[in-house]
């Protein structure tokens, strides 16, 4: 399994959660640094377009691992739970492919 760590301690607010994941999953240069584009670059998992630096295989997933997730909750905490629905949304789109889920969740 395809893992990516995100440190709570350093996401404060919106903006630090969009550089992070820029690096971290490794969102090409026009990233939009907004949920929309998170959903758009993490929707393409299985595919070659360059979207992340991640490519799945079919049964594969990639796990996304928030490390001092009660830290992150304390400084945005509306950003964990829209991040977990937006997986939750991701993973039903994949499902309407006909493809496995491809993310999951992990609060450290």
């Amino acid at each position: 399994m395809a893992v990516v760590h995100l440190n709570g301690e350093a996401i404060a607010d919106w903006d630090a959660f969009h550089a992070a994941c820029k690096s971290a999953f490794g969102f090409p240069e026009f990233y939009g640094c907004s949920m929309d584009a998170w959903v758009d670059c993490l929707s393409y998992l299985r595919d070659e377009d360059g979207m992340t630096k991640f490519r799945l295989k079919p049964d594969e997933k990639l796990q996304i691992v928030i490390d001092h997730a009660e830290t992150l909750r304390k400084n945005a905490p509306d950003l964990l739970e829209e991040v977990a629905f937006c997986i939750a949304g991701i993973n039903e789109r994949y499902d309407d492919y006909g493809e496995k889920p491809a993310l999951e969740l992990k609060l450290a």
